[in-house]
């Protein structure tokens, strides 16, 4: 899918939400789907995707058909959607894959498996203890995993840097210097950061069922 589909899918979604046909939580997402777009072209089908409780998108880019992800998400499942036959994991705790992607790297270099894991994490989760663990962990085994750092500048409705007192780029920097140092070749580190129009959950239109 391109850029523009993932825009016209989303906007269905809210379409659906505000309907009153989706009586759960749901959360949407823009303003990324270029970014999205460009890392999962580098995504291999044995690659694995450990995504954060707004996955709309990676979803529909590691190939789950489009009419599936609507119909879970219809059924109440937009923010833990997982499907295993496309190596795509998501979980509704702030930074709750971090460690199964950590686990799961783990487990493919000790069997020599040509895959790669991919974990997807906002700016807030990126901050959190089990997530910087993991990837220090990743750092000191070089292991085969990508860290996306997806920061649209929130933690909910709160402003991320002003909480935590540190910009999220540093830190970024930081544990990619770490990697170099350890010549851990197999971790990479991808920053971006995005501007969306969507709140954290919902569409911003009250709907009573």
């Amino acid at each position: 899918m391109n850029a523009e589909q993932l825009i016209q899918f989303e906007k269905e979604i809210a379409d659906l939400y505000e309907s009153g046909q989706i009586k759960a939580p749901v959360h949407l997402r823009d303003g990324n789907e270029q970014a999205l777009c460009d890392i999962f072209k580098e995504i291999r089908e044995q690659d694995f995707a450990f995504c954060s409780w707004a996955s709309h998108l990676h979803c529909l880019l590691k190939g789950v058909p489009p009419e599936r992800v609507k119909q879970d998400i219809i059924e109440g499942r937009s923010i833990t959607l997982n499907y295993p036959e496309y190596n795509l994991f998501s979980s509704a705790i702030v930074g709750g894959t971090a460690s199964i992607a950590t686990g799961t790297a783990w487990s493919l270099k000790n069997k020599g498996k040509d895959s790669r894991v991919y974990c997807f994490l906002g700016d807030m989760s990126f901050q959190t203890g089990i997530a910087n663990e993991s990837i220090r962990y990743s750092i000191g085994h070089n292991l085969p995993i990508t860290w996306v750092i997806e920061d649209n500048g929130k933690s909910v409705g709160t402003e991320t840097e002003p909480t935590c007192g540190i910009n999220t780029k540093d830190l970024a920097d930081s544990l990619f210097q770490l990697k170099y140092k350890y010549g851990a070749t197999n971790v990479d580190i991808i920053y971006y950061n995005y501007t969306m129009t969507y709140p954290h959950s919902g569409t911003g239109v009250f709907v009573e069922f």
